[in-house]
């Protein structure tokens, strides 16, 4: 899903892999990358939970989406991971999600 610029990537309870199709939604990623800008991922979770575990499987997620860029071609130095000041996004399955924008 594409929301004001920002490609999301919603993830299941406890889960860290992309959905199929998850190359299909980083195609404009991927050209912005290639104009020269950089990709930025950040992953969140819901309130459900550890908050200890929820920050690792936040970083899971980020990384998850992370080796889909660079198994599509992206260079790691275009790609910039970072944590949100609050990864705690808020209740149910949007909030389980992984955020990528181009800067």
């Amino acid at each position: 899903m594409v929301e004001n610029g920002v490609v999301q990537f919603f993830f299941a309870t406890g889960k860290t892999e992309v959905a199929a199709g998850g190359k299909d939604a980083l195609v404009d990623v991927i050209a912005g990358v290639k104009a020269g800008k950089k990709a930025v991922i950040s992953g969140y979770t819901d309130a459900t939970g550890d908050p200890a575990k929820n920050a690792e499987l936040a970083k899971q997620r980020a990384f998850a989406v992370r080796d889909l860029l660079k198994a599509n071609g992206v260079a790691e130095d275009q790609i910039d991971l970072q944590k949100p000041a609050d990864n705690n996004a808020g209740q149910g399955g949007q909030a389980r999600r992984v955020d990528v924008a181009l800067q």
